[in-house]
């Protein structure tokens, strides 16, 4: 049987004041359950636009969303317990520890007692942060703050996770320990939606991906697929050069 997609957009429609372009321009997209979905293209495509509507920390002009099957207008109330998630800047308390960052945060999210302890112990653990919990985070390099960045979106266990540029000025350590979590987290059959400017982390990590260029699709599939069928392609790298006509200095 069928299962009801995670996400699904018809018609989306997203003007911000004093800006005569469209954000998002009639924008339809499904995002199956169980995916890991990646929402690629160039600065000002309306990635980060999509992302901040279907969190619900943004209207929308036009259009219909589904969250979980639920209408996102009506309701948000019931969709936040539902998702996680993690923003590009590191919305952290700077003067708390990493354990005093998470209780508060887990509070909020209606985590309490052992069942927030426990949670903890082990996402420190996970992310290699277990020695550092009673370290400030002003005191933090970049990286363990984007890796407590994500704990903090992982903390409920959401049904769906959204990252946006979850490794974005990380070093390659880094950022090989936040895919492989990534990974664990979609073998449990977590929803991931994921935008990134680094194609071949993208490549590596969804299992679908949708290209998006002034507010409208541009395609959307497996990526081993979309690079086999377009004409000289190689990498997803190279298809994002094809349908967008940008610069290499912009999938960075």
């Amino acid at each position: 049987m069928q299962t009801a997609p995670a996400i699904n957009m018809r018609n989306l429609c997203k003007t911000y004041r004093g800006n005569g372009t469209p954000a998002l321009d009639h924008f339809s997209l499904t995002v199956p359950e169980g995916s890991v979905f990646g929402l690629l293209g160039p600065n000002g495509a309306g990635k980060t636009t999509l992302i901040h509507i279907l969190c619900g920390l943004s209207p929308f002009d036009a259009g219909e969303v589904t969250v979980c099957s639920l209408p996102l207008r009506r309701r948000l109330k019931e969709i936040r317990p539902l998702i996680g998630v993690v923003p590009q800047d590191i919305a952290l308390y700077p003067a708390l520890t990493a354990s005093e960052n998470l209780n508060v945060f887990g509070r909020i999210l209606g985590l309490r007692g052992a069942v927030l302890k426990n949670r903890i112990r082990e996402m420190l653990a996970l992310f290699g942060l277990e020695d550092y919990r009673s370290r400030r985070v002003e005191h933090y390099s970049s990286g363990m703050k984007r890796r407590l960045n994500l704990i903090v979106g992982l903390l409920h266990r959401p049904r769906i996770l959204f990252l946006d540029e979850p490794t974005v000025g990380v070093d390659v350590q880094t950022r090989r320990l936040i895919l492989d979590n990534l990974k664990l987290v979609h073998r449990d059959g977590n929803t991931i939606v994921y935008t990134s400017h680094y194609l071949e982390e993208a490549g590596e990590l969804c299992t679908q991906v949708a290209f998006i260029d002034r507010g409208k699709l541009i395609c959307r599939g497996a990526p081993a697929e979309l690079i086999r069928t377009a004409e000289g392609c190689d990498s997803l790298e190279t298809l994002y050069l094809q349908l967008t006509g940008k610069g290499r200095e912009d999938c960075r």
